[in-house]
């Protein structure tokens, strides 16, 4: 059981203070007391909470991004129930499970490609088929945001290039995806903790 109250304020804000099993990372940070635990609420509640360029619904999709692709569910169902409940629907949520798929088949191929560096693999087709990314659901523009965060968490630089330049081109703006990317970076941070 955890008894630091801010880690405590941040499972109940995210909604999973019920069906939590503390880690071994999270009981060795709150048992101290770490003030790390303070820190990691505070950013937490920034990036979905405060966020000035992105709206509670497209943080808490991007954030469920993060859980997807780091295979937690406990966030998934947060994440999901609190999308939700700002406007997310049915179709949303499948767009954002089947683009952090499709982001992990690309950045796993592409970083081989990027790693090998051979004329033979960059001139071979891809053969992956991407209809989802033809007409986005969230609109192409959050698709490619999303699809920018999940690469850029999995470290694929050819595909973060790629997607960063999308993004741009289709409207966004640079504090947007600065934004955007910082809440990745948070919400993993925070599955590190709670896993």
């Amino acid at each position: 059981m955890i008894q630091n109250e801010t880690f405590v304020n941040l499972l109940t804000d995210l909604q999973i203070i019920d069906n939590y099993t503390p880690s071994d990372n999270a009981l060795a940070l709150s048992n101290i007391d770490a003030r790390y635990i303070k820190d990691l609420k505070i950013n937490v509640g920034n990036v979905l909470s405060n966020a000035q360029y992105l709206t509670k619904k497209e943080a808490y999709l991007l954030a469920l991004s993060v859980a997807v692709n780091e295979k937690y569910d406990l966030l998934k169902t947060s994440f999901t129930n609190l999308a939700k409940a700002e406007g997310a629907t049915d179709a949303d949520i499948a767009e954002i499970i089947a683009c952090t798929s499709l982001m992990n088949t690309n950045n796993v191929f592409y970083r081989f490609r990027h790693f090998m560096k051979k004329e033979y693999y960059s001139n071979q087709p891809a053969g992956i088929k991407m209809s989802i990314m033809m007409n986005p659901v969230l609109g192409k523009a959050f698709f490619e945001l999303v699809s920018l965060v999940v690469s850029s968490i999995n470290g694929c630089e050819m595909c973060v290039t790629s997607h960063e330049q999308s993004v741009l081109q289709h409207g966004y703006s640079e504090s947007k995806i600065f934004e955007a990317v910082k809440l990745g970076a948070i919400i993993k941070g925070l599955i590190t903790v709670l896993s």
